[in-house]
């Protein structure tokens, strides 16, 4: 029986990013492709309600020389895992994708990413999952109108990482792997082990004075320093060494300290 697998991101059902990872997955296993019916970065793993959620759109796209059936759901990507889950899905996905995402994921983001929102809802429904996402401007991040790509060498990495882990499966107590591929990487870019960073990556910027009864959503600066940046973490894999970042996630956010020190 082949394995399930199921691809979904946080850009939406129209994101070439999407299909790129469907088409780089897909003879790997059965492709169930659920993804939000419109662009949803930042929105974690959350679970708005609206007068739309929950309603579903059936999609047909090409992949390769065959038609596929997808589907897009109004939600957040963690919604669309959970309809998915719990209704398109013959039986539980062995695997979840999300991705492949505008924007990288790195250090605290991961906490914003509805990426990685989209896994961490996979993982409560005991699938494992890896997060795919290329390095971008931050002005493409939030976009409808999504950049042109070479999608070929992205393909490539992404369908090399799945097979892998596919083959070898997850490690004890892991349950993501947050996977970050800088530009201009091809099947010779190094993949590096990494660790979360402990920035935002990205900070927001004050504003300037404003009208409070006006709308303005806060605008974002990167936030990056090489003397404060771990050399084992994601964001300088990424950013400095501009190598492919694979970062082990769990869905444990425990300190361990007072754990493992019961008397403090």
């Amino acid at each position: 029986m082949k394995p399930i697998i199921l691809v979904t991101n946080d850009d939406g059902i129209d994101s070439p990013g999407l299909w790129a990872a469907a088409q780089a997955v897909s003879d790997l296993g059965e492709l169930m492709i659920v993804a939000p019916m419109f662009q949803q970065t930042g929105m974690a793993r959350s679970f708005p309600k609206s007068e739309d959620v929950g309603r579903i759109r059936k999609v047909i796209r090409r992949i390769g020389d065959h038609d596929v059936t997808a589907y897009g759901v109004h939600g957040s990507p963690a919604q669309a895992v959970a309809y998915g889950v719990l209704e398109l899905c013959p039986r539980l996905p062995d695997l979840c994708i999300s991705g492949i995402n505008y924007g990288e994921n790195l250090g605290l983001s991961v906490t914003c990413s509805g990426t990685l929102g989209a896994c961490f809802e996979a993982d409560s429904h005991g699938i494992p999952s890896i997060a795919f996402s290329i390095q971008a401007a931050l002005d493409d991040q939030h976009s409808s109108d999504f950049k042109a790509i070479d999608w070929d060498p992205i393909r490539k990495i992404v369908e090399k990482i799945t097979r892998q882990r596919m083959i070898e499966g997850f490690p004890k107590d892991i349950s993501i792997f947050n996977v970050n591929i800088p530009n201009h990487a091809d099947e010779s870019t190094e993949v590096r082990m990494t660790r979360q960073g402990r920035s935002n990556y990205s900070v927001f910027i004050k504003p300037e004075p404003r009208d409070f009864a006006s709308s303005y959503p806060l605008k974002t600066r990167m936030d990056v320093a090489l003397a404060t940046t771990d050399p084992a973490s994601d964001i300088y894999a990424l950013f400095f060494d501009h190598v492919v970042s694979v970062t082990p996630l769990s869905w444990d956010l425990s300190f361990r300290y007072f754990i493992d020190h019961p008397s403090k």
